[in-house]
């Protein structure tokens, strides 16, 4: 009887724990690419192109994609279905001289929407800085007890497509 008391204290710690845990995450990482502001913004607002920068979408090749509507024009949309990245779609919903949002949306592992936002500043001599922010809401209690390992594995993940971005835009 003394294991079923542990067992439903540390269950009541573990819920209690994620309640105070943070709501949402936020991610925000910057590159110079060595390319004008409109080529970077190209690579990145046509969806065709997702795949050869994105480290998700590298991490499963064989995963299943559809990409629909117009590059560069909102609606644009890249769904993907893969058993190690699960099920999502990544929709283009504004784009400007210098921004580009996206709305992100899982549904597996677990259902999410977040805020995928481009910002695109002319650097010296034709380059351009790019900052790749992410943010959205973490829900109770399992991405609430996760979120340092999710912060991380993003934070990993977007210098990773970043640094792939930049390689792309370059050349090399």
């Amino acid at each position: 009887m003394l294991f079923v008391y542990i067992f439903i204290a540390l269950i009541v710690t573990l819920l209690l724990v994620s309640a105070l845990m943070p709501k949402i995450y936020n991610v925000e990482k910057t590159v110079i690419i060595k390319k004008a502001v409109a080529q970077v913004m190209r690579r990145v607002s046509n969806l065709n192109d997702y795949a050869l920068w994105n480290p998700w979408q590298q991490s499963e090749p064989a995963s299943s994609r559809t990409i629909s509507g117009s590059a560069g024009v909102p609606g644009h949309q890249y769904a993907w279905r893969g058993k190690k990245i699960g099920t999502g779609s990544l929709t283009l919903k504004n784009i400007d001289d210098k921004h580009i949002h996206f709305e992100l949306e899982l549904l597996k592992p677990w259902k999410s929407k977040a805020k995928d936002n481009w910002l695109f500043e002319p650097w010296a001599d034709g380059e351009t800085k790019v900052t790749w922010q992410n943010s959205g809401n973490l829900p109770w209690p399992i991405a609430r007890l996760m979120s340092p390992l999710i912060t991380k594995n993003l934070n990993y993940q977007f210098e990773t497509g970043l640094n792939n971005l930049k390689k792309l835009c370059e050349g090399g």
